[in-house]
C-alpha cells in the first residue's frame, strides 16, 4: 500500500521529468523513500527530508537520493535552499507543518506537489503556533501556476495497479529500489508503536509483529 501510493503519486500528479529537482517529506518512511527512488529512476534529481543525522545518512548512502536535508536543524530552511539552488519542480508532501513553510518560496513555476499526507497536524491541538500560511500559499498557487492536489491511492488503483506491480517489484529484484522496515514485537506494543510512528521515531515501514514463526 505504501509503495503504491508513492508510485500512484508521481505518476499521475508529480509528472517527474529529466534534470527537474523532487523534494519528498518524510524520505526515509515507506511513501518517501520509494518517491525519491522512483525521481531518481525518471532521471530527476531527489532531495530528501527526514529527522536526524542517521536518518538523513541513510537516505543518500542507502536509498541513493542526491541529498538530505534535517528538518530538526536550526537552519532548516537555508539548508533546504541550498540542496535545490534550481529550485522545486516536484514536492511530495508528507508532512506539513514547518516543511511546507520551508518549501514554498522554493517552488517553481509549475511546480505540482501531490498531497499525501499532513504528519505535522495529527496530533496537533487547536491552531498551529507559526504562521498562517493559507495566503501566501494561494498566492503561490496562482503567481506559479502550481498543481495541488491531494490523493488517496486507491482512486488510481483501476488504471496503474497493475502497471505498479509490473514496474516496481522488478526495481525491488535487481537492486534499484531498497526499503527498511521498523518492527515492533507484541500486538500489546501497537498503540506505542503507532504514536511512535505519528512522532517519527520509527526507521523505515511501522510494522507490529503479531507473532513469530513457529
Amino acid at each position: 500500500m505504501p509503495g503504491f501510493t508513492a508510485y500512484s503519486g508521481m505518476r499521475v500528479i508529480g509528472q517527474p521529468k529529466p534534470d527537474e529537482t523532487v523534494v519528498v517529506a518524510a524520505a526515509s518512511g515507506p511513501v518517501g523513500s520509494l518517491v525519491g527512488q522512483l525521481a531518481k529512476m525518471s532521471g530527476a534529481r531527489a532531495v530528501g527530508i527526514a529527522g536526524g543525522s542517521e536518518k538523513c545518512r541513510f537516505v543518500t548512502d542507502e536509498l541513493r537520493f542526491d541529498a538530505a536535508v534535517d528538518h530538526q536543524a536550526p537552519d532548516f530552511p537555508e539548508k533546504l535552499a541550498a540542496a535545490c539552488p534550481s529550485g522545486i519542480d516536484v514536492y511530495f508532501e508528507n508532512v506539513g507543518g514547518a516543511v511546507w513553510q520551508a518549501v514554498l518560496p522554493l517552488l517553481n513555476g509549475f511546480a505540482r506537489v501531490p498531497v499525501c499526507g499532513l504528519i505535522a497536524q495529527y496530533s496537533a491541538i487547536g491552531q498551529s503556533a507559526g504562521p498562517n500560511l493559507l495566503p501566501a500559499t494561494m498566492r503561490a498557487v496562482l503567481s506559479k501556476s502550481l498543481t495541488l492536489r491531494g490523493f488517496i491511492n486507491y482512486e488510481f488503483a483501476t488504471e496503474h495497479y497493475a502497471e505498479f506491480l509490473k514496474t516496481v517489484p522488478a526495481a525491488l529484484a535487481d537492486g534499484r529500489v531498497r526499503y527498511r522496515e521498523d518492527i515492533t514485537d507484541g500486538l500489546e506494543n501497537a498503540p506505542a508503536a503507532f504514536i511512535g510512528m505519528l512522532a517519527g521515531r520509527n526507521f523505515g515501514k511501522a510494522l507490529v509483529r503479531v507473532a513469530g514463526d513457529k
